[in-house]
């Protein structure tokens, strides 16, 4: 019910009144503004690269592979599909709908959500309705007069309806920062979401690393036992020094001393991995993936830094933080201005139940109320000052968060260039390592080598081996690494990842 309607209905409040109040009502209205700055987004970097040194249009050629970089192409919305892994596509879904942090990050964003539609409440008149009836007793000798007391009854039904008028638009600026939390609530989630995704493939990818190095190391390990025997009975027969054989016994120690740390990081792979996916590390097993079932994406979209600063997630919050802030300096604003509110109430109040529907029960009011600040001691200057130094710092923390994003490309370009070489150091050192336990073994069953000269070859061989499953492995992890620090390419989704509604 509007303050016109209350107007209209009250009989005897006459209509030229009714209507010179109404059209006070509307100058109020249309010529209120919203005090205090309008937000306006932080204008993107105008760089067009990432790092200081320019980056090459793709990295050497490793494992017959070469990663190429495309400059402004689209990021796959379901960027882990390109490593071409059903494992890693299925672990990828059942997080998404199953992890604990994503689902809070997403009820953060609902209740955001209903905390916005309740404040725009403020924009529609409150009414409220009410009923009474009491019994009471009223002596006279409280005003000086001397008649006995009475008891009687009394009834009333009412109805009052408040409108503020929101002239310096304290309240819109306070819808205003409502709605930018959605949006800080959205981008938080989105996050969440950006992150689990990544998560999944770094520890898949390192899953299968631990579990090749373990083999690798095992086998090198019983290598290198054998090796001990043989050189054990050499020196007991003299034909080879002791020194040799406490030599390779301190190796195979030192071998065997990395077992049980690799042991335990893919213990913690497997714990989670079935975090991630919203089970205890005691309802299931990770899957079993190998390392070379992994396809290396080769065809990498890098967007440009002035489109980064509108996909990040975490770029976006900062922004949606800033929005925040500005609102807060209209809130502030608008309380050192006067405040102005329509009121009024419409209803019956007779002390007998059988009249208190007749016209001569009604009772009216109609007002409106100005409250204005005139003295806090400059709480309200200060609290002004106050919300202006925390724009401040929210755009230095957004600064910040674009520096941080920025950096975390460049790095994920570097590492990919730098894991490219590694990688093809580490495959010329695996063939050259592979080409001379051939020929050992070619020596050897001509007789012209010892078996200790094999065992040797194929220990070197297995090392070099278990140097390039990590050299691999770092590939693969910095390329998600890359997906991830340029935001994931969720706004190439159909639906709405995070359920915003």
């Amino acid at each position: 019910m509007t303050a016109a309607a209350i107007l209209a209905r009250g009989a005897r409040v006459p209509s030229a009144f009714a209507g010179a109040a109404l059209a006070a009502a509307a100058v109020l209205v249309l010529g209120g503004c919203s005090v205090g700055p309008d937000f306006v987004r932080p204008a993107p970097s105008e760089g067009e690269r990432y790092t200081y040194r320019p980056m090459a249009p793709s990295t050497v050629a490793a494992d017959n592979q070469v990663q190429r970089f495309e400059a402004g192409a689209q990021i796959a919305a379901d960027w882990w599909h390109l490593f071409n892994s059903r494992e890693i596509d299925a672990l990828v879904k059942e997080a998404i709908a199953d992890n604990p942090s994503l689902q809070a990050a997403q009820a953060s964003l609902r209740q955001s959500q209903e905390n916005l539609r309740a404040g725009y409440g403020v924009f529609y008149p409150q009414i409220n309705a009410g009923a009474g009836a009491t019994r009471e007793q009223f002596s006279a000798a409280n005003f000086g007069q001397g008649s006995s007391s009475k008891i009687f009854n009394l009834y009333t039904l009412n109805a009052s309806v408040s409108y503020a008028l929101d002239i310096f638009g304290a309240d819109r600026r306070a819808v205003e920062g409502l709605s930018a939390q959605v949006d800080y609530q959205r981008y938080t989630a989105l996050g969440a979401y950006l992150a689990l995704s990544g998560n999944i493939v770094n520890t898949v990818v390192a899953h299968a690393a631990y579990v090749g190095e373990i083999r690798a190391t095992e086998e090198l390990i019983a290598l290198l036992k054998d090796q001990v025997h043989i050189t054990e009975v050499q020196a007991q027969a003299g034909t080879a020094p002791y020194a040799n054989l406490l030599s390779l016994q301190s190796q195979l120690a030192a071998t065997e001393a990395t077992l049980p740390p690799l042991r335990q990081r893919l213990d913690q792979a497997d714990h989670l991995l079935a975090v991630l996916t919203g089970h205890a590390p005691g309802e299931r097993a990770a899957p079993e993936i190998d390392l070379a079932d992994l396809t290396l994406p080769t065809d990498l979209p890098v967007s440009l830094p002035s489109e980064l600063v509108r996909q990040r997630p975490d770029i976006l919050a900062a922004e949606a933080q800033l929005h925040t802030a500005s609102a807060n300096i209209g809130v502030a604003t608008a309380a050192m201005f006067p405040r102005f509110t329509l009121s009024g109430s419409f209803g019956q109040l007779s002390n007998s139940g059988g009249t208190l529907l007749q016209s001569a029960s009604n009772v009216w009011s109609f007002g409106a109320d100005l409250t204005a600040p005139l003295f806090h001691g400059g709480a309200l200057w200060h609290q002004r000052k106050a919300a202006m130094e925390a724009y401040q710092a929210s755009l230095a923390s957004y600064r910040q968060s674009v520096l941080g994003g920025l950096e975390q490309v460049a790095d994920s370009l570097r590492a990919l260039e730098h894991d490219a070489e590694s990688v093809e150091a580490q495959a010329r050192a695996s063939d050259a390592s592979r080409q001379a336990l051939k020929l050992l073994e070619a020596n050897y069953e001509a007789g012209v080598a010892s078996y200790l000269q094999l065992l040797v070859a194929d220990a070197q061989y297995q090392q070099v081996s278990i140097a390039y499953v990590q050299a691999h492995a770092q590939r693969l992890q910095d390329t998600a690494a890359l997906f991830v620090a340029l935001g994931g390419g969720w706004w190439n989704k159909d639906q709405d990842v995070v359920g915003n509604r």
